[in-house]
């Protein structure tokens, strides 16, 4: 019946007021509060940069992995002192191999499909590994494909560690014998022309290469083997901008030629060869970049029959540094 306070659930129980009856002690207040400025990510411990941070923090005081333990000699204060590297490179198949290895290119394992059929390569290239030090292992064709991402390796494999890079200050040395004499190349993108390059440094005393980190060759073990035994002796440096970095080698006193062939000097009236030098080569294509260009104190033409190309890269340097060298009176004599 209507009224009827007997009836289930048509009484209020307890305090009719609505709502809680006991209060949240000003926590709801206070979680309308502001919390301050979002802290940077570095200071996030959970933040990826917050590490990144610390694992410089500790190889800065010498306790982290890559840690140097001192400063680079020769580095400017505040530059980029990092040697960067190079992933490591695997030279597939047999003749490549066994060139490889009788080119004394550093390696640091020689894999061998099981049950290969034996021929003269693979005969000398077992030799030559063992009495090199060089680890052989012998692996399956499948895990063999994988490690040479699927290319002809015929049963053989080379693993080549990645080139230590110097810094290009490291080149600065002013213990070193002779004239100080550096090439740059700016563009140079096919890795047997740097090995023709090292290879010409070398035999006309030159004191190192430089080359950028980014768009050009590297010291592959192809660059390696057309250096034919140089780039041990040779250091070749790594710079994260080359125009800068000539900027530098000016600083420190030495001029800068580019080659090119429409240089407003040709290579015999050359008159800077009794300098401290930086000789930049461009690519066949596209010669010297703008920029690097602007860096150059001149520019040098090496004179040809008119109607012809002009020359590889590689020619061109070693032209040039035996011009160089005959001028300071350093080349060799029969």
């Amino acid at each position: 019946m209507p009224g009827n306070s007997q009836r289930r659930g048509a009484t209020r129980k307890g305090s009719s007021r609505k709502g809680s009856v006991v209060g949240s002690g000003g926590q709801r207040r206070r979680g309308l509060e502001g919390r301050g400025p979002t802290p940077k990510a570095e200071d996030r411990p959970y933040h990826k940069a917050h590490k990144a941070a610390k694992r410089a923090e500790k190889a800065a005081d010498g306790r982290g992995p890559g840690a140097g333990g001192g400063r680079v000699a020769g580095s400017r204060p505040g530059g980029d002192r990092r040697r960067t590297r190079q992933s490591t490179e695997m030279v597939a198949g047999r003749n490549s191999v066994l060139e490889a290895l009788r080119a004394d290119i550093p390696a640091t394992t020689l894999y061998v499909a099981n049950r290969i059929d034996s021929d003269d390569r693979v005969r000398e290239a077992l030799k030559i590994a063992t009495e090199r030090g060089i680890a052989l292992l012998e692996t399956p064709r499948g895990e063999l494909d994988r490690l040479t991402d699927g290319a002809v390796h015929q049963g053989l494999a080379l693993q080549v560690p990645p080139y230590d890079y110097a810094h290009p200050a490291e080149l600065v040395d002013p213990q070193s014998p002779g004239i100080p004499l550096v090439v740059a190349l700016d563009g140079i993108t096919d890795p047997r022309n740097l090995g023709a390059i090292i290879r010409s440094v070398g035999a006309f005393g030159g004191h190192g290469i430089v080359v950028p980190e980014r768009r050009s060759a590297g010291m592959t073990a192809s660059a390696w083997k057309t250096s034919a035994g140089a780039a041990s002796r040779v250091p070749v440096a790594q710079a994260t901008n080359l125009t800068r970095t000539l900027q530098e080698f000016r600083k420190d006193g030495y001029f800068v030629i580019g080659l090119d062939m429409d240089g407003d000097v040709e290579l015999p009236d050359l008159d800077l060869a009794d300098q401290p030098l930086v000789v930049v080569v461009g690519s066949e294509g596209k010669g010297l970049s703008r920029l690097v260009g602007e860096q150059c104190d001149q520019i040098v033409s090496i004179p040809m029959a008119s109607g012809n190309e002009s020359l590889n890269a590689g020619i061109a340097t070693g032209v040039t540094l035996y011009e160089i060298a005959r001028q300071r009176g350093t080349g060799r004599r029969s």
